[in-house]
Parts: structure tokens; C-alpha cells; sequence
């Protein structure tokens, strides 16, 4: 009896021992699956990442059972039946399976359904997906990864004119150097072919270059492409000033219009003749197109002047050139054959007459000197300076010439006549111009009458007015003499 009780006693033990383990295990297991729906944290396994949630795939919370004691909402009781399940599927149409979203378990840590029961469910805002052009291809490239080929040329535009910019003013910083000394060798060489010992100016001035002392210089710098000579000591004249406007080479952008729009190095003379020296001599020598604008500009040429007509009993210039002269003798005379020989006949104005441009000698000219003789030749290069030699001969020679030239009694006679003429037009027309300022003057003051009575008021006017009037009636009154009687 006492063994069969204890087996009993013991198979109690055992069978309470497993129904207790039983129980223990299931609870614990209840346990970790309300974890996920009372804020309890699940543990995750080694090695699986955390999902990322997409906000536009929560639809809406998933609706399960909970174990908790409150009583469920009628409406889930009856969601829960499989017929109304399938009365609700008839209503609302079906969707595909792509648009539902796939339940995981880390969707179910944003919803616990004992807390938020009955509240309206608040769906996060979907973001607006950006429009992908219609003919876009998905080999097309990330727009933003493709505005950085554009970010690139415009800043290897911004470089290109910062590098043509720097480029331009290297080049012009080195033409300018460049230009200069050109010039100042162009300058040079003139000066030591024609200014230096035993030279042209050397044999008929006694003083040449700027100063009086022996090193002087001689040629005075004006400007990078202008320079200038002066030349004293010399009968029949009081000096003379050669000016050389080359080209600007130093400037880069004229060196450029120049290869468009070519020009040449040019040098004038200016002779200032004595007032005793010189007789009435108006005369012009130029190249044809030249010369009939030199008429048109001229005062002198304008007014006294015209076209000589070539002659047929002797010889002449070279038909490239034009004579503009007061008389027909005075061109003759100045035109000598010698002068034809060395530049001015057809044979000699091709080898030696390529530099001339023109000559002007007036007395008549319009400036603080009257009595002048200019020359205007082109100058050639450093190599061939000598080239011009027999034009800077004939400053000069024509120095003399017209020095020691006199009039005939006929020539003169026209020449006085049309000088006293040209006096006369010069004084009516310095007359005319005084009227004109006398009248443009009363004008003016009789506005600022006008005006300043404007601004006066009514009793001043009456005032005035009154005044005015007595003197008048003052004026209009007999005079009477009075005598003492005796």
C-alpha cells in the first residue's frame, strides 16, 4: 500500500511539475508577442538591418485583436465576420496587388491599437513625385548630375574672357613699347640723314635743334608718334619748325585700323618768311584729287587762286599734279626747269616724287603769321630715309626763290586790285558781324527790360507810367526865352 500511494504521490508531482512548465512557457511566449502592441521593444537579430518605412506605403494600420479586457468596438466584431467580408468586397472595387502595401514587422511599432483605438487615423502627406519628361528614358542621367557639364562650360567661359582680356592687355602693354621705340628710330634716322654735321639743314641754318648750346638736342618730343625740329640763322626767313606725325604705333588698336585703313609717316615744313622778304605770291602744288580740296579748304587759294591750265610751250609737271596760282606768271616762274629735272617732270616724279604730297606758299595766310612756305612730304622707312634727299632740297631752294622773287608791274596791278577787293569784302564783312552783335545786344537787353517790367507790381507801373507821361508832355512844351528888360 505504502509503495503504490508513493508511486501516485509521485506521478502528482511530475504531472504538476509539466503542466506548470507548460503554462511558464506559454505565457512567456504571450509575453513576447504583446511586446509589439504594448511599446515594448523587440529585440532584433544579429546581422539583419532595420527597414527604412515609407510613408506613402502606410495606407492604414493593420486591425488585430488585442487581449486586453476592454470590450472591442462593434464595428470590429462585425469586420471579423467572413460574410460581411465578403459583402464589403462587393462594394468597393478591387485593387491591383501592387497598390497594397505590404505588411512588415517594423509597421507595427507606430500603431498600438488599445491607445489609439476610435481616433480618426491621420495619414502622413505624400510627396509630390517630380515630373519626369515624356521623352525621358531610365539610361537618361540625374538632372542634377547633368548640370554639372554646364556649371563647368560657364565657368570655362568666365575663364576664356578673363583670359582673352589679360591676353589683349599683355599685348598691348608690349605693342606700346615696341611702337614707341619704332618710332623714336624713325625719328632718329631722319634727324641723323638730314640735321647731323654736313648735312642739308647743317649747310643752310646756323643754329639747328631746340637750345643754343652745342649739346642740345635736336628734335623735341611732343607726343610717342609726334616730334619735332626747329632750324634758324638763315636769310630771307626768321626760322623753320619740321613737324613729324607718324603713325601710332604705340596704340594697339590704331595699329590695327592701320592694317585696314593703311596710312603713312609724314613730315611738314613750316618756313615763317620775312614780311620784306616775300612779295604777294600765292601758289600751290599738290596731286590732283589733293589739290581740289586744298582749294575748297583754303582761304587764300579760295579767294585769290585757281587751277592752272598746263602750258603748251613749255614743259611742265607730271600730269599727277595739279598748280593752283594766283597768275599764271607767278606759277611759271616758280616752277623752274631745275625744279623739273630733280622732282617735278614725268621722269624724275617717278623715282623721286613718290614721297611729295604737297606745297603751299601765301602770303595770305590765315594765322599770326601771314607770309609762310609749307611743304608736306611722306617719309619712308629707316632702310631708304635717303630716298627723300632731293625733297627736303627743295625747302631751301624755294627759301631763296621766293626770297629774292619780285612781280612784274602787271602781274602786281592784278594782285593789288584783288588784295584791295579782299580788304574790302574782309571789312564789310567785319562790319556786318558788328551789326549783327549790336543788334543780337539790343535784343538781349530789351528781353531783360521785358522781364524785369514783368516782375514789378501794379503801383510801381503806375508810377512809371505816370513819370513817362510828364516827361512827354515836358518834351511837347514850347521853349521860351527869357530876356531881362531893360
Amino acid at each position: 500500500m505504502n509503495s503504490r500511494s508513493g508511486s501516485k504521490l509521485n506521478f502528482l508531482l511530475l504531472s504538476f511539475f509539466l503542466f506548470f512548465l507548460v503554462t511558464t512557457h506559454l505565457s512567456f511566449v504571450h509575453v513576447l508577442a504583446d511586446s509589439h502592441f504594448e511599446g515594448f521593444d523587440a529585440e532584433e537579430e544579429d546581422g539583419v538591418e532595420e527597414e527604412t518605412l515609407d510613408p506613402n506605403l502606410l495606407r492604414s494600420p493593420p486591425v488585430t485583436q488585442s487581449q486586453s479586457s476592454i470590450p472591442l468596438d462593434p464595428k470590429s466584431e462585425i469586420s471579423s465576420d467572413p460574410d460581411f467580408k465578403e459583402d464589403l468586397n462587393l462594394d468597393t472595387p478591387s485593387k491591383p496587388e501592387s497598390d497594397v502595401p505590404k505588411q512588415t514587422a517594423t509597421s507595427f511599432e507606430y500603431w498600438d491599437e488599445d491607445e489609439f483605438e476610435g481616433l480618426p487615423v491621420e495619414y502622413p502627406p505624400v510627396e509630390e513625385v517630380p515630373k519626369v519628361a515624356e521623352n525621358a528614358t531610365p539610361n537618361d542621367p540625374d538632372p542634377e548630375t547633368a548640370k554639372k557639364p554646364e556649371k563647368i562650360a560657364a565657368s570655362k567661359k568666365s575663364f576664356t574672357v578673363e583670359i582673352v582680356c589679360g591676353s589683349f592687355l599683355i599685348a598691348f602693354i608690349i605693342n606700346y613699347f615696341t611702337g614707341k621705340r619704332e618710332n623714336e628710330n624713325l625719328a632718329l634716322s631722319w634727324a641723323a640723314q638730314f640735321a647731323t654735321k654736313d648735312s642739308i639743314f647743317e649747310k643752310n641754318f646756323s643754329f639747328l635743334g631746340v637750345g643754343d648750346a652745342d649739346d642740345s638736342p635736336l628734335l623735341l618730343k611732343e607726343g610717342q608718334n609726334v616730334f619735332k625740329f626747329y632750324a634758324s640763322g638763315r636769310r630771307y626767313c626768321q626760322g623753320l619748325l619740321a613737324t613729324m606725325e607718324l603713325k601710332s604705333r604705340h596704340d594697339l588698336i590704331s595699329r590695327l585700323f592701320n592694317l585696314v585703313v593703311p596710312c603713312r609717316d609724314e613730315i611738314s615744313f613750316e618756313v615763317y618768311m620775312n614780311d620784306d622778304a616775300m612779295d604777294q605770291v600765292i601758289f600751290a602744288l599738290a596731286k590732283k584729287k589733293l589739290a581740289k580740296g586744298m582749294q575748297k579748304e583754303m582761304n587764300d587759294l579760295q579767294r585769290f587762286a585757281s587751277l592752272i591750265t598746263p602750258p603748251s610751250v613749255r614743259k611742265w609737271v607730271a600730269e599727277e599734279l595739279s598748280v593752283i596760282s594766283e597768275s599764271k606768271e607767278v606759277a611759271g616762274d616758280l616752277i623752274t626747269e631745275a625744279v623739273l629735272e630733280q622732282v617735278f617732270g614725268e621722269k624724275a616724279f617717278e623715282k623721286y616724287g613718290k614721297d611729295f604730297i604737297s606745297m603751299h606758299f601765301s602770303d595770305q595766310h590765315p594765322g599770326t603769321h601771314k607770309k609762310m612756305l609749307l611743304f608736306k612730304f611722306a617719309l619712308p622707312d629707316v632702310n631708304h630715309m635717303a630716298d627723300m634727299t632731293r625733297l627736303v632740297a627743295l625747302v631751301p631752294y624755294y627759301i631763296d626763290l621766293v626770297g629774292r622773287y619780285k612781280l612784274s608791274s602787271q602781274a602786281r596791278s592784278k594782285t593789288d586790285a584783288a588784295r584791295l577787293k579782299a580788304a574790302q569784302e574782309a571789312y564789310k564783312e567785319l562790319q556786318s558781324a558788328r551789326q549783327e552783335a549790336l543788334q543780337k545786344k539790343k535784343a538781349e537787353r530789351k528781353k531783360m527790360l521785358d522781364e524785369s517790367e514783368a516782375k514789378l507790381s501794379a503801383e510801381a507801373i503806375r508810377k512809371k507810367e505816370s513819370k513817362e507821361r510828364a516827361r512827354q508832355l515836358k518834351k511837347a512844351m514850347p521853349k521860351v526865352k527869357m530876356t531881362r528888360a531893360n
